[in-house]
């Protein structure tokens, strides 16, 4: 195991978790079938997003939130999705790598997943 604390180290983490979500049963539909994700657009902005993240780089430029509201309108994305993306976000982090940043990863994820879940909730509501 070794520390996640390069760029490198993310896109590692990135695809790996994405080799994941692509085949979970509970969440893969949403980037198969529902979006269609080009994962070469995709990966790029996921290295980006958590780059800026966890090491303060500021190379994502977005919001994401904003991208999964019109995702949310088409297909409910509910509390159980959130918790099966952390869950396999968690594994992967957790099969990989150690240290003061994976740690910080996990949090972070953790914020994200309930804060997008409350959202993506309330916005069905109105």
């Amino acid at each position: 195991m070794k520390n996640l604390e390069s760029r490198e180290d993310i896109e590692l983490l990135v695809n790996s978790f994405y080799d994941k979500v692509v085949k979970d049963e509970t969440i893969g539909f949403f980037f198969k079938d529902i979006i269609k994700v080009d994962f070469q657009k995709h990966l790029p902005k996921m290295y980006s997003f958590w780059e800026t993240i966890l090491f303060g780089q500021m190379s994502y430029k977005g919001n994401p939130m904003a991208v999964h509201f019109p995702i949310n309108q088409l297909e409910a994305m509910e509390k159980h999705h959130f918790a099966q993306w952390l869950k396999l976000w968690k594994q992967t982090i957790e099969e990989n790598f150690t240290g003061m940043n994976a740690d910080m990863a996990i949090t972070k994820s953790e914020n994200i997943a309930n804060l997008m879940a409350y959202k993506m909730e309330m916005a069905r509501k109105l």
